[in-house]
């Protein structure tokens, strides 16, 4: 019986920036994506696989510098087995090209192969990877199903890799780039090819490792919309079926936190939250409050969120999706020195800050201001 054991990647998507990281925390995010594929080579050796494919979007873009791409090759060399390389939307072949340039031609490692073409590929002997390239940024039809032509069950173990987003998951019905499910199913049923191996999804589908037809997920985090961090599926395939198992090879994790914050124990208890969480130097954080505050609730707060900005790779609100009021206790500028006009002008800000007009909002700020500029308290 034919057998083989591999590992299935995709969307490394090499040279990406995300807008909101800056100076040193872009500068990390975009090193230890290539720094990853490393720990890749090192799990498909300890998992004795015989290769690694990646499904499509390798880079981000074609215009990389020479130095980014030969340090993306350079870990692929580390690899030590071979690295199959799919073309995908974000690197398309075709004029222009990220794998027709110097760059890519002269310092390739002897491991990397670019699945260039489309239909089978020998990968071992009684094993084929079935490419499905993609062209050009916008094909106007299904990317896969062009490589399961003359395909036929004649022993040889096959794997598609293929990159696009399935019917049944692509909301967009009338795209032109959806892969039908259908011939795969097909195919399959028929015993011409064994597994399908797509790239497009950057989270791992579907998440119970059944079937034959899966997306790897991205090796590591690239929104909010990603839970954990990136993995990568270890395939066991035989011609009983395929045996999927994920592993984490990632460490940058997107999270957002979504919390009700009605007083200062709720604002200490987000303290001791964040404190737990780490390495906070790649971890995006997007945080979602509503609730209610005091003045000086708000201030320490404020000062949390400051002093954590510092240390996370990014922290920043979801601002639409972000609704907590201010409303100040009566008594928070008893103890302070506040007179004459400005206490008439906490009296107005505070009655018009609990109300429902239109720039209550805008008091709110202005009373916080007024607390932080007389010393209140922000613990």
């Amino acid at each position: 019986m034919t057998s083989t054991r591999f590992l299935h990647t995709s969307d490394w998507q090499l040279g990406m920036t995300r807008h909101y990281l800056e100076g040193e925390a872009q500068s990390r995010y975009t090193g230890d994506r290539v720094e990853t594929i490393r720990r890749i080579g090192e799990l498909a050796r300890e998992r004795g696989c015989a290769f690694v494919v990646v499904a499509g979007d390798v880079f981000e873009h074609a215009n990389l510098s020479r130095r980014d791409v030969g340090r993306a090759l350079d870990a692929m060399g580390a690899v030590q087995l071979p690295v199959y390389l799919l073309p995908g939307n974000h690197d398309p072949l075709g004029p222009g090209s990220i794998y027709a340039q110097d760059a890519f031609q002269q310092l390739k490692p002897d491991n990397v192969v670019l699945l260039d073409d489309v239909g089978p590929w020998p990968a071992a002997d009684g094993v084929e990877l079935v490419a499905a390239p993609w062209r050009s940024k916008r094909p106007d039809a299904d990317p896969v199903a062009p490589a399961l032509e003359g395909l036929t069950a004649d022993g040889t173990l096959r794997i598609v890799v293929g990159h696009g987003m399935l019917d049944e998951l692509d909301p967009d019905q009338n795209s032109l780039t959806t892969v039908r499910r259908a011939p795969l199913d097909e195919a399959l049923a028929r015993g011409a090819i064994h597994y399908v191996a797509l790239g497009d999804r950057h989270i791992r589908w579907p998440e119970d490792g059944r079937g034959a037809i899966h997306y790897s997920g991205t090796h590591e985090s690239t929104s909010f919309r990603e839970h954990g961090r990136g993995q990568v599926l270890e395939v066991a395939l035989d011609d009983a079926g395929a045996q999927v198992t994920a592993h984490e090879v990632g460490r940058w994790e997107h999270l957002r936190l979504q919390r009700r914050l009605d007083g200062p124990e709720d604002v200490d208890a987000l303290r001791a939250e964040l404190a737990a969480l780490t390495p906070k130097e790649r971890i995006i954080l997007q945080t979602v409050f509503t609730g209610t505050l005091s003045l000086s609730a708000s201030a320490a707060l404020e000062n949390l969120l400051a002093q954590q900005a510092e240390v996370f790779a990014s922290l920043n609100a979801w601002e639409r999706h972000t609704d907590l009021v201010v409303v100040p206790d009566e008594h928070e500028f008893e103890d302070l020195d506040v007179g004459g006009y400005a206490a008439d002008a906490v009296v107005e800000l505070r009655e018009k800050a609990a109300s429902d007009a239109e720039d209550a909002p805008a008091a709110g700020d202005a009373l916080r201001l007024l607390y932080r500029l007389v010393g209140g308290p922000t613990r």
